[in-house]
């Protein structure tokens, strides 16, 4: 038996020159930032960069950058006198207040590659990011590192101050946790808004109510008349009127009065998110795309080049008190569906489609931005939504500067 036993004296032990190599170093930098660029979430890079000295040197190198924001806080909850002065503010102020208000989470080693801030220990989250006035400003937490630090022991940074250390920006990305307008269960609202100094276009696409296949018999013949899909004698829903005139119970039943409050909220919001991101935009020369979204997929804010340049030579026209860019003289067209089939078999009750553009938009904007921009507006199947809705009657609409 004991010569079964096995000879530790023969055991195999790999060369100590094999033991020192890091295969990783043999990786040239360019390779790297490839899988950075790939990464491209600002807290995996964050960890990444303190991996090793040479990753935290390539980190500030990425190009592709997404920042995800995990929740919202508001001003409210650390100034309460402020509540009272918010009444006063006017409804859609207080829509959008809470989206703004700060944006906190802990973001695990990332503190280790924001480098120095300014400190004070006197001052809570809302009073170093917010303004306490309109909207506050969109923060984003790391754990504690001796900055701004709130009771719960989590630290705040601002978008800005995440991503002062990257200095080759190219595309960036940042999202948000939810879509800034509260609606109600089973109701469509999408907008996506072009920005330059100002309002460049935004497409709205609504319908009060969306119907999946599956439910489409439980709904025929139960319209209560707002938007409603209509029994046809038994006919397949989703006909709709040949020459898509609206009707008479569309001015009468508060259909027209709901449009024009999805279109006046979701302008709101893409004007706010367009305030919040001028520092971003002078501080990063290099950025040659940027968007400003949210995980709900409500609403989208797009800039390209020649959009963030002129952000940066023309004076932005912006209101302080409310925190948004100010929105010019518009010309709005509608078009409008009591009920629309998409191909897929869903159905949108009383579907809207409304394209925004400023009265005064210089000749050349226009010709770029006339044709396919407002049915490419947003992806399937709701693209597919918009070109069938601007191929019905066209309604146009006037609305004064905001």
């Amino acid at each position: 038996m004991s010569s079964m036993r096995p000879d530790l004296t023969c055991r195999v032990y790999p060369e100590p020159d094999s033991m020192d190599i890091d295969h990783l170093d043999r990786l040239p930098d360019s390779v790297l930032l490839l899988v950075f660029n790939k990464i491209g979430d600002v807290k995996a890079l964050g960890r990444c960069c303190v991996v090793s000295r040479r990753f935290h040197t390539l980190v500030p190198q990425v190009e592709n950058v997404v920042v995800r924001v995990d929740c919202v806080i508001s001003d409210d909850d650390s100034s309460s006198a402020s509540s009272s002065s918010d009444k006063s503010r006017g409804p859609f102020s207080n829509l959008f207040r809470f989206v703004f208000g700060g944006i906190v989470k802990p973001l695990q080693a990332l503190s280790q590659f924001l480098g120095p801030k300014r400190a004070s220990s006197s001052s809570s989250s809302s009073s170093a990011f917010g303004s306490g006035s309109g909207f506050g400003s969109l923060a984003v937490g790391t754990e504690d590192d001796g900055s701004e630090v709130d009771q719960a022991g989590v630290t705040h940074h601002s978008p800005t101050q995440v991503l002062k250390n990257f200095n080759e920006i190219r595309f960036l990305r940042i999202e948000l946790p939810s879509g800034e307008l509260g609606i109600d269960d089973g109701v469509l609202l999408k907008w996506r808004a072009d920005f330059g100094s100002t309002l460049d276009n935004c497409v709205i696409l609504g319908a009060s109510s969306v119907i999946s296949p599956g439910s489409i018999k439980a709904a025929i013949g139960q319209d209560n008349g707002t938007d409603g899909v209509c029994s046809n004698n038994g006919a397949a829903v989703g006909g709709g009127d040949d020459n898509g005139s609206i009707p008479d119970s569309f001015y009468t039943n508060g259909g027209l009065k709901l449009r024009v409050v999805w279109t006046i909220s979701s302008l709101i919001a893409a004007s706010a998110r367009h305030y919040l991101l001028q520092p971003i935009i002078s501080e990063h020369k290099t950025l040659d795309n940027l968007v400003l979204t949210d995980a709900d997929g409500q609403g989208v804010l797009c800039m390209n080049r020649d959009q963030l340049e002129e952000l940066r030579v023309k004076p932005l026209s912006a209101s302080s008190a409310s925190k948004r860019t100010l929105v010019p003289a518009l010309n709005m067209r509608l078009w409008y569906a009591p009920h629309l089939e998409l191909p897929d078999g869903v159905i949108l009750k009383g579907a809207t489609l409304v394209a925004i553009r400023p009265s005064e938009q210089s000749a050349a904007k226009k010709e770029v931005s006339d044709g396919s921009w407002v049915s490419s507006a947003f992806e399937e199947p709701f693209g597919t939504a918009a070109k069938m809705l601007v191929k019905r009657r066209t309604y146009c609409l006037e609305m004064n500067s905001f």
